[in-house]
């Protein structure tokens, strides 16, 4: 146990150096178990793998351009609206503040004086801040470039890693990476539904409802997804604030209501339908791995927490399984006795 420990510290402390490539092959592999189905459907259809491949990448670009093209001017647009009713907000609050008897302009004077004696660590975070977004976009950039690549041939690549073990172990190891693949693809194009399910249910909602901002709080939904339980509490959170700015307290508690409603069918209908038993992870599971992706990796830890938890689960039930399973050659357990008759 001291020595699986030991190795496990190393491994951690490596990964952490790498930390941007390690994620950039995760991320890679998670686009990858999106876009093989589509790409072996063309093959499937006479297409060769490079032809696939591409067809395959260029109508993602399409479909993310075309979904930019489609959120940007309604998000500008609902913007502008929003702030006539943000100042109504703000001027509610000051006669909230007044009527208690607080001077908000001394309370914005004291944080002003707060931000200016905190000024260097503010640009420190800054800069900081800066290097995090250059490893975002060359991270981004390798995730793409890997999973062209691994669409394209990542069946070989696999085989060629498996080949370098030594012979007694190609067979589990190539069990193994067939697992966690199918745990991956499961969960990813199983968020992807769920996730997308949500987004338009509360998405067309908020339209009805007349709240601004609804196709990009039904896209916030959308991502949100990809976070469990925290991703939905945050998406739902936010489109409540946004109708109580807009539309009044009545319709932020039917947004609530309706969010509510969803994330309940989500939980007890759609998503055990998709996922199926295997990637059924308790609430407080993915809570606290969550929180450890959190802390080891900040956001990017939490969005690879619970797939990477999946993965470690299903690997742990089929040793299990494996364990349990009579080895070739032994023989079937006896029946037993059967029972004296009575007279």
């Amino acid at each position: 146990m001291l020595g699986w420990l030991a190795v496990i510290a190393v491994a951690l402390f490596c990964l952490h150096h790498v930390r941007t490539v390690a994620i950039s092959i995760v991320i890679g592999v998670f686009l990858t178990a999106l876009l093989l189905p589509p790409a072996r459907w063309l093959r499937s259809r006479g297409l060769n793998r490079a032809g696939a491949t591409a067809v395959t990448f260029v109508g993602g670009l399409v479909l993310a351009g075309a979904l930019i093209a489609l959120l940007v001017p309604p998000t500008v647009a609902s913007v502008t609206e929003l702030r006539s009713s943000v100042d109504q907000v703000l001027r509610d609050l000051h006669r909230l503040v007044a009527a208690v008897g607080l001077d908000d302009r001394q309370l914005l004077g004291q944080a002003r004086d707060y931000l200016s004696g905190q000024g260097r660590q503010i640009t420190t975070g800054a800069l900081a801040g800066v290097r995090t977004v250059g490893e975002i976009v060359v991270g981004a950039v390798l995730a793409v470039i890997l999973s062209v690549y691994f669409v394209h041939g990542g069946d070989r690549l696999f085989r060629w890693l498996v080949d370098l073990a030594p012979a007694p172990a190609r067979t589990r190891l190539t069990g193994t990476g067939e697992l966690i693949f199918s745990v991956v693809g499961r969960y990813i194009r199983g968020v992807a539904i769920v996730g997308a399910v949500d987004g338009f249910f509360i998405g067309l909602a908020l339209w009805i409802l007349g709240v601004p901002l609804a196709l990009p709080l039904a896209v916030l939904t959308f991502v949100g997804a990809f976070l469990p339980v925290v991703g939905a509490f945050a998406a739902g959170l936010l489109a409540a604030v946004v109708a109580l700015v807009a539309k009044g307290w009545l319709v932020a508690l039917i947004v609530v209501a309706v969010t509510v409603a969803v994330q309940q069918l989500e939980g007890h209908v759609l998503a055990p339908q998709i996922y199926g038993k295997a990637l059924d992870l308790p609430g407080a599971v993915i809570l606290v791995a969550i929180t450890v992706g959190s802390v080891i990796a900040g956001i990017t830890g939490a969005f690879l927490a619970a797939p990477v938890t999946s993965v470690i689960v299903a690997l742990l039930q089929n040793g299990r399984r494996r364990d349990e399973r009579p080895a070739p050659g032994t023989p079937p357990p006896a029946p037993p006795p059967a029972a004296p008759a009575t007279g």
